[in-house]
Order: C-alpha cells, then structure tokens, then sequence
C-alpha cells in the first residue's frame, strides 16, 4: 500500500473513530462506572469484534450477508435488542462508592466488559456493510490483499483505541465530582437514555 493511500485512510479512520454512536456511548459508560483501566477492558472488546468484521469481510462472506435482507435484519435486531439490554441495565444501575481507590470489588469482571464491547461491535450490521464499502477502495488489487488487509486493520484498532481512550477517560474524569447518589443516579440515566437512543437510530437502517 502506497503512503499517500495508507495516509488517506488514515484520516477516514479518524473520522469513522470521532463520529459519535454506540461503542462511544459503551466506552464513557464503562469509564464512568469503573474508571479507565478496569473501564479501558470494553475497549478491547469492541476491537476484537472489528478484527472479526474485517476477517469476515476479507473472506469474501460480507457481501453475502450485506446482500441478505435476513442476515441483515436478525443481527441488526439483535443489536437494537442488547442495546435496550444495557439501557436497562444502565437506567437500574445503583449508585456506587466512587472514592477511587474503594471501587475494587464494584468491578465488572474484565471478561464481562470485554464481552459486551464485543457484542456491541459485532451486533452492528451498519458496521459491516460499512466495513465491506470502505476497506475495498483503498486496496491495490495488483498486490497481495493479506498484507493490505493486516495493515488497514492495524490502523483502524490503532486510532480506534486511542479515541475510545479518550472516551472513557474524559466519562472516568467525571467519576471524582459524582459525590451524592442522585447526582450518579441521574448520569447513569443519562447513559441509559443514549443507550435506547442508538437502539432507535439502529432499528430505522435499512440495508440499501
């Protein structure tokens, strides 16, 4: 892949990265709730699910299912259907101890937080469909594709996971001014609200 090519894909990512949708609004959730080491674990679930998007992609079985109407409705309603999972949870939340260091035994497991980033990403069928539309277009096709592949991905984990980070470590900044219970069970609604709200925008995407 040429620089100038790899450098245009590059500032896409950056763009795709910043526009705000689900996995930001899991990422701050998780930074609120847990701060953003242990929060940082939904991260990494959200980027294994972009590997696994890739993969299926490059195997060529993407376009089947973006030109399934099916596929495309069960996972798509599978999404909607987690995303009002964790709305509710999120809304029935109860306010926790958040004097930092005494937050130890509130914790998620780091497996339960990577699954859900995992879900979250993977239960997006716009993801796909999207993933299937860009990556195409920056690939030389006179070159060997595993390479290009392995190197767009790299790139998008890359800037992914450092815009994350800055979700869920400007939520885990807030966490130190959450003092008195309804001022966190107020934000955890809030979380609650964005959750059910990217369900909706999710469950009006029609495949075109």
């Amino acid at each position: 892949m040429e620089f100038n090519v790899w450098l245009a894909f590059f500032a896409a990512c950056w763009v795709i990265s910043l526009s705000p949708g689900a996995s930001a609004i899991a990422s701050m959730s998780s930074g609120m709730r847990f701060g953003f080491w242990h929060g940082y674990w939904n991260v990494i679930g959200l980027q294994l699910a972009l590997v696994v998007q890739v993969l299926i992609v490059a195997a060529g079985i993407g376009a089947v299912l973006a030109a399934s109407v099916l596929a495309f409705e069960l996972i798509k309603w599978l999404g909607v259907g987690y995303l009002l999972y964790l709305a509710w949870q999120q809304w029935h939340a109860l306010p926790s101890q958040l004097d930092g260091e005494t937050q130890a035994n509130a914790f998620d497991s780091p497996f339960r937080l990577v699954s859900k980033g995992f879900l979250i990403n993977i239960s997006n069928p716009k993801a796909m469909v999207f993933i299937l539309a860009i990556l195409p277009q920056f690939l030389n096709p006179t070159e060997p594709q595993a390479p290009q592949y392995t190197l767009m991905t790299l790139t998008m984990i890359s800037v992914d996971m450092i815009v994350m980070a800055g979700y869920t470590g400007l939520a885990a900044r807030v966490l130190r001014y959450l003092k008195s219970p309804h001022q966190q069970r107020m934000l955890n609604r809030s979380f609650a609200a964005m959750f059910a709200g990217a369900a909706s925008v999710l469950s009006v995407v029609h495949k075109s």
